[in-house]
This record gives C-alpha cells, sequence and structure tokens, in this order.
C-alpha cells in the first residue's frame, strides 16, 4: 500500500480536485465510485480500477481486506480516516473509494430500440434511481437533456447501485430531435393524460419520457411524443415521484411483455 500521511501530499491534493470537482472530473475522464458495492460492480464489466483509496478503519472491514488481497496490478493509497474523510464523495463514506476511467458510450443512438429519455431530471438520488430500474427493467439505451443532474457524479452512482456499468448513457441529448426520429412510439406520463398507462399497448419499441421533479416534462418534449398517458392512482395524492413513476412504467412494460405464467 501506499500511505498518505499529510494534506500537504501533492498527490492528496490532486485527489481532493479529482473528489471534489465534477469539471475535474471531466476533464480527466474519471469518475469516483465510493463503496466495494460499486468497485465489484465496475470490476465485472470493466476489469480493475487504476487506484483504490481506503482508510485506516476501512482497511480493517474483513470485505474491504478480502478485496485489497492479491491486488498487486492496482494502486492501492492508505489514508488515515481524518484525511479520508476529506475526500469525502457522499454523505456517510464507506471506508474505500476507486477511481477509475469514465466507461465510454459504447454504441450511437438506436432509432428503434427501446429507450428512457429524461428530461430536467435534477436531483442524483432520483437519477440513480431511475437508472437503476431501467437497467433491472430491461432498459438500456438512456438519454439525458442537458440540465439534468450529472450522470456519473458520486451520488447518482451510489444510488443506481452499479446499474451505470449495464446500460448506454447519452448525456447532453437533443430529446425533441430523437423523439422526431424515433421508430418506435413514444411515450410520456402526465397529469390528467387522456389513457391510463394498464390500458396502453406496450408490446412495441418504446422510448419512455420523464421529467424533472418540479415541472414534469416540458411543452417542447411534451408535443414531440406519440402518447400522453396517466398513472391510476386511488386516494387524493396528485403525482408520484418521478423515480417511482419510472418504476411504475417500466416494470408495467416489462410485465405485459413477460410470456403467460413465467
Amino acid at each position: 500500500m501506499r500511505p498518505i500521511t499529510s494534506r500537504q501530499n501533492a498527490h492528496y491534493k490532486a485527489l481532493q480536485r479529482l473528489c471534489q470537482s465534477g469539471r475535474e472530473r471531466r476533464k480527466s475522464g474519471r469518475i469516483v465510485l465510493d463503496g466495494l458495492h460499486l468497485i465489484e460492480a465496475y470490476g465485472q464489466h470493466h476489469g480493475s480500477p487504476e487506484e483504490v483509496l481506503v482508510s485506516e478503519s476501512g482497511a480493517r472491514r474483513p470485505e474491504n481486506a478480502r478485496y485489497l488481497e492479491g491486488r498487486a496490478a492496482t494502486t492501492i493509497t492508505f489514508l488515515a480516516d481524518t484525511l479520508f474523510d476529506g475526500l469525502a464523495v457522499v454523505d456517510a463514506p464507506s471506508g474505500i473509494m476507486a477511481i477509475v476511467p469514465r466507461p465510454p458510450s459504447t454504441r450511437g443512438l438506436d432509432l428503434d430500440g427501446d429507450a428512457v429519455l429524461l428530461d430536467g431530471i435534477q436531483d442524483p438520488g432520483n437519477l440513480g434511481s431511475i437508472l437503476r430500474s431501467a437497467a433491472a427493467a430491461g432498459f438500456r439505451q438512456l438519454l439525458l437533456s442537458g440540465d439534468c443532474a450529472q450522470a456519473w457524479s458520486p451520488k447518482t452512482l451510489r444510488a443506481a447501485m452499479g446499474a451505470h456499468f449495464q446500460l448506454d448513457i447519452h448525456e447532453h441529448s437533443d430529446l425533441p430531435g430523437f423523439l422526431a426520429a424515433y421508430r418506435g412510439q413514444s411515450v410520456a406520463t402526465v397529469l390528467g393524460g387522456p389513457s391510463s398507462l394498464f390500458a396502453a399497448d406496450l408490446q412495441q419499441p418504446l422510448a419512455w419520457v420523464f421529467g424533472s421533479e418540479g415541472l414534469g416534462v416540458r411543452a417542447a418534449v411534451t408535443t414531440a411524443v406519440d402518447l400522453r398517458l396517466r398513472i391510476p392512482m386511488l386516494g387524493t395524492s396528485e403525482s408520484l415521484n418521478v423515480a417511482a413513476a419510472a418504476a411504475v412504467c417500466l416494470f408495467e412494460t416489462l410485465r405485459r411483455r413477460q410470456p403467460a405464467g413465467s
């Protein structure tokens, strides 16, 4: 292990810039993974991290110690708890982080396959939850408008629990342009939509569109979709959290497409 014992260490200062600045991460093409689950999920798809950072207390945890064994090809940086906490990228640091290259989007836009379009999702927790639901429901293509939260920020990564590495994520996308060219059916959920989600035909390729927490889907995007649906709700609730709404719609699609009895 390579120990760092001072905040004045040049490498520690570089790590601070990377951990605390989204701009620095974008410039370097690297992302920060907090927690062993994320690190192992990355490893399943992309191999070993460039560097693993572990705190004094984190190194004593059995699961972390097992992971660190035999990592001769990986740089392992050991830090006192106070120094590790100075790099924290989430509210409750796990004691182990990794620095890895941001995975590239390996495929171009697919105008014939399923897609999830996110219009102005601001909260990293909501964004990560939607990515996680999309991966679990079998939707691989994600398009994010330019005003969405950063897809590869540490908080979004933690909320998605490794789903990023199963997805093809396109940030800063032209959603109306994609919808205009899309050859499947595009669908948005809107309050008071003319049709019920539970009555809609969901068998063909779909581009699901979900909008921001406060404003919903923008008019420029809503007018470009083929179908506007409402999610049936009992009681007095007017709407669902966007992450919950996305999960309902994506898993309703999955349910409808399953063979009878499966």
